[in-house]
């Protein structure tokens, strides 16, 4: 098995182990009473498309033990709900810089 193959299979593995780490953080984050020294929203927006990234990572590795099968197109629709949390999100925080304007 070649370097590329190896690192290929446990890539989602250490994924998730690191993935848990940042849960952790957030968790942290949201639990202080921060609401009137920052400004959140962007924040849970991030979190949001982090819960998603969790759960690709934990559908790639049930598909890689071969224990459920998926759509191949559903992938890309994770990703494109990623990616478009996290527009929307640096879109909120531009208009709170430029404005000071919560939503």
């Amino acid at each position: 098995m070649a370097i590329g193959q190896a690192v290929g299979l446990v890539a989602p593995y250490y994924n998730l182990v690191l993935a848990l780490v940042v849960v952790i953080l957030f968790i942290k984050l949201f639990s202080y009473d921060s609401s009137r020294f920052a400004y959140l929203k962007p924040w849970k927006i991030l979190f949001a498309g982090f819960i998603i990234f969790i759960v690709e990572t934990i559908m790639t590795i049930l598909r890689g033990l071969g224990y459920i099968s998926f759509h191949p197109a559903i992938f890309g629709l994770f990703e494109m709900t990623i990616i478009t949390l996290f527009i929307y999100m640096i879109l909120l925080q531009k208009q709170y810089v430029q404005t000071g304007k919560k939503d």
